[in-house]
């Protein structure tokens, strides 16, 4: 009678083959993102012919980091879950040096600020000059007090 006999794992000893299939879909990190949003996002939106990059680099997603093949595709991404998912998460203000420090007691704690994100404009929007705006979003309880301050101080 024969013994049974183990399974085989793939790649168990293979300590760099299995570190080259955990970061093969690493995309980039959103304090990365949100600073490409801050400052060269019209540049991504329009970016030159590149014959390596999937669709030549004509349908790029600033809020995910990914290349579209057409523009019909990279409209799909717009409503799928990751997209929306990804859209939520920028709207909080990337974690900083600063924040660390306040954490770490040297410093008074700050909340981060919420914003709006909404999906990128399309090529065309863009030509004619709209632009990607990251604007702050107001609680709904602060305002009425700003007004209940200034109401007081009126009176």
């Amino acid at each position: 009678m024969g013994m049974v006999q183990k399974r085989k794992k793939m790649h168990s000893g293979d300590t760099h083959l299995r570190r080259r299939w955990r970061v093969r879909s690493r995309r980039r990190d959103l304090d990365q993102i949100d600073d490409d949003l801050q400052t060269k996002s019209a540049e991504l939106i329009n970016q030159q012919v590149d014959l390596e990059q999937t669709g030549f680099a004509q349908f790029y997603c600033v809020h995910c980091a990914k290349y579209f093949i057409d523009d019909h595709a990279m409209q799909a991404h717009f409503r799928t879950k990751v997209h929306k998912r990804r859209m939520k998460a920028l709207e909080l203000e990337p974690y900083t040096v600063e924040e660390a420090e306040r954490a770490a007691g040297q410093g008074s704690y700050k909340a981060p600020k919420k914003r709006v994100i909404r999906t990128q404009p399309t090529k065309e929007e863009v030509k004619k000059g709209k632009r990607i705006q990251l604007e702050e979003k107001l609680e709904e309880d602060e305002a009425p007090k700003s007004k209940r301050k200034v109401e007081k101080m009126q009176t």
